[in-house]
């Protein structure tokens, strides 16, 4: 099946592998970065095998204006789980109440390498399959919102 949307990024950040991998795989630094700007993390599970459940909740902070408070799920399945190196998933998400117009099926594979100097570099590539009637300014959005994601992980990277 051919994706909707697909995007991808590269990035190198200034922290050892070990601990970008960290950011990805733990709940508690999940909830620290994740999202894109304006979002708080309300909840998150993540059972790091292949099969096991990434669960996360983003909630519309107070600069969202009329979105305050809307709450964003996603749920996702582990497909590949190689510490240090490989992340990938296949996920769901949609807005909390509207699940039936604001699906989004999507896939995310994030590839990690050390780099010199103790950086990490990522490779992510998302793709879109599937989308509610609803959800087409969550598709516009996809790379701006990736785009502050990744941004927020290198400021949580460099505290």
């Amino acid at each position: 099946m051919e994706p909707i949307k697909e995007i991808t990024f590269e990035r190198v950040y200034n922290a050892p592998l070990a601990t970008v991998w960290e950011a990805w795989t733990n709940p508690e630094k999940l909830k620290q970065w994740w999202g894109p700007d304006n979002v708080n993390i309300t909840e998150c599970e993540v059972e790091l095998h292949t099969g096991g459940k990434f669960y996360i909740v983003m909630e519309a902070g107070e600069a969202m204006g009329s979105y305050k408070g809307t709450l964003w799920p996603m749920l996702a399945t582990f497909t590949t789980v190689e510490t240090n190196s490989e992340l990938a998933y296949t996920a769901q998400a949609w807005t909390d109440g509207q699940k039936d117009t604001t699906l989004i099926d999507q896939t995310t594979e994030i590839k990690f390498a050390e780099e010199e100097d103790g950086k990490t570099k990522i490779n992510i590539k998302a793709a879109i399959y599937k989308v509610g009637p609803n959800a087409s300014m969550a598709v516009e959005g996809m790379q701006y919102g990736f785009t502050q994601q990744l941004a927020k992980l290198e400021n949580w990277l460099s505290q």
